[in-house]
């Protein structure tokens, strides 16, 4: 690919950015799409985004937003999608031909796509646990719920973000469950991981699953070149798991149809990131 002054600029921003994948994964999709762009990540400290987000977007680019920004970046738009009105968290932005900046939250849509490729079918009846408050959570919870489930019982550290997050989007199908031991001998179809724990190699796991009477299948939305401790603590009770690369794959996707106004060469993309799943 030959880089011009004409090539549009898409850019990750978030911190840390040093593990991410989205480089390979979007400048791959840009290649074999064969659009005139090129995709880079740069460490952004929380004064900084403002700045990054208009600039870039006034200058025909765009981009992703990830930890720890999502809900500041959702203040930052002129114009919101329905995803990010509910979430209150953004993760792509771009700019429009009047100079405003617009965004969405694909995580709501690659969430949904993976989870649906995990489970070969539908989440719709599920007994659920979700870990975590934040914004990948609050993205998993708008899927679950718009998807069916029975009920999900949110588990976070700081108990009032919880139940701040349970209120916006999860309604009376949302459980917030203050104790981990509260967790002891419940059932549930799915558990999912939307914290930070996963990060690191050498975190712990954010549930025990010894102690649950069940778990039917697990999915970590961490990735990375390492096992998580969830899916290594899932698949020593028996418990089908997956870590978060086909979600990385799906919301990528998504972001690069809200940028190119194309489909995604979504088998590219899957390849440019194989060598970095967990053997």
């Amino acid at each position: 690919m030959t880089l011009t002054a004409a090539t549009r600029v898409l850019t990750l921003l978030g911190d840390p950015v040093v593990h991410s994948a989205s480089p390979e994964l979007q400048n791959a999709a840009f290649r074999a799409a064969g659009v005139d762009g090129v995709y880079v990540a740069v460490r952004c400290a929380p004064d900084d985004l403002v700045g990054f987000m208009r600039g870039l977007a006034r200058a025909g680019g765009g981009g992703n937003v990830t930890l720890p920004h999502k809900e500041k970046a959702a203040s930052i738009l002129d114009v919101r999608s329905d995803a990010v009105r509910r979430t209150g968290a953004c993760n792509t932005f771009w700019g429009d031909e009047e100079g405003r900046v617009r965004g969405d939250n694909t995580d709501v849509e690659g969430f949904r796509r993976a989870l649906g490729a995990f489970l070969e079918g539908s989440a719709e009846g599920a007994r659920v646990l979700l870990l975590g408050a934040g914004g990948a959570a609050r993205a998993a919870l708008a899927a679950l719920v718009e998807d069916g489930v029975e009920e999900i019982l949110l588990y976070n550290r700081t108990q009032d973000r919880a139940r701040a997050v349970a209120r916006r989007i999860g309604g009376q199908k949302v459980r917030v469950v203050p104790v981990a031991r509260e967790l002891e001998g419940e059932d549930f179809d799915l558990v999912v991981n939307a914290t930070r724990l996963g990060l690191e190699p050498g975190d712990p796991s954010p549930v025990d699953f010894g102690k649950l009477s069940r778990a039917g299948a697990a999915m970590d939305l961490i990735y990375g070149h390492h096992t998580t401790g969830f899916v290594e603590a899932a698949e020593a009770e028996g418990i089908r798991a997956t870590h978060g690369m086909e979600m990385l794959v799906q919301q990528g996707a998504a972001s690069f149809e809200r940028w190119w106004g194309k489909d995604a060469p979504v088998d590219a993309m899957r390849a440019a990131i194989a060598e970095r799943q967990p053997g």
